[in-house]
């Protein structure tokens, strides 16, 4: 589960201590970016010690809505950007309408390093083969059932089967047949089905790529659910 404003931080680490197998990424939305200071960096990395905190994110761009300058998002990604190399953890990165600027960012000497989650991906296929090169994951959402997404799945097949994750964005991007609908977590078999289609393996192998990619990307979500899910680590 991501935060999307800092001052949301304590009720997901709450929620996360609640729950067996539930983790965070804690940072600030690209929707929210104006409300980000420097400052405030020394709060996020207080935040981020904490163990079912186990990436930077939502962070990212939206040059779509324009809820913030986009020189505002810029600076705010990469300060997030920054401390998620500083820290070792990954980023859970946001990118509506600004491939270009994104790549441009993740392919920095600085981020070399950096891992990322690149949420609900809907880029194009050389956006997805520059990343692949860079070790990042593609975060596949309810989109891929879309009648007209074909961009979208034409990406997603290019893309090595163990850097795909399944994810729900609820309540948006419900999956057909449920468009229309508030997203579901219970939704997100439809998703890992069409996926499964897509790369021409069955639903189970999709279940446990997933989940063991997963568990590679957010290292610090390891524990004894994880390793029942994935197997013990090599």
């Amino acid at each position: 589960m991501p935060a999307t404003r800092l001052d949301e931080a304590n009720e997901l680490l709450e929620l996360c201590e609640s729950e067996e197998g539930v983790w965070c990424a804690l940072g600030v939305h690209p929707h929210e970016a104006a409300s980000f200071a420097e400052a405030d960096v020394e709060r996020l990395r207080a935040l981020l010690a904490h163990p079912r905190a186990v990436a930077v994110g939502e962070c990212g761009l939206d040059f779509h809505y324009d809820h913030a300058p986009r020189e505002v998002q810029e600076r705010v990604l990469e300060l997030q950007l920054a401390l998620a190399v500083e820290l070792g953890l990954p980023a859970v990165i946001h990118n509506r309408e600004s491939d270009e600027r994104m790549v441009r960012l993740l392919t920095r000497p600085a981020h070399a390093r950096l891992r990322c989650d690149l949420h609900s991906f809907a880029g194009g296929i050389a956006m997805a083969r520059e990343l692949v090169a860079r070790g990042h994951f593609f975060g596949v959402s309810g989109m891929i059932t879309f009648p007209r997404a074909d961009n979208v799945r034409a990406a997603l097949a290019e893309v090595p089967i163990d850097r795909l994750l399944v994810e729900t964005d609820t309540p948006y991007l419900a999956p057909v047949p449920h468009r229309g609908q508030r997203n579901e977590p219970a939704f997100v078999v439809e998703v890992a089905a069409r996926l499964a289609a897509l790369r021409g393996v069955g639903l189970d192998d999709i279940e446990r790529t997933t989940a063991a990619a997963f568990f590679r990307l957010f290292p610090k979500a390891r524990g004894p659910a994880a390793l029942d899910a994935v197997g013990a680590p090599e």
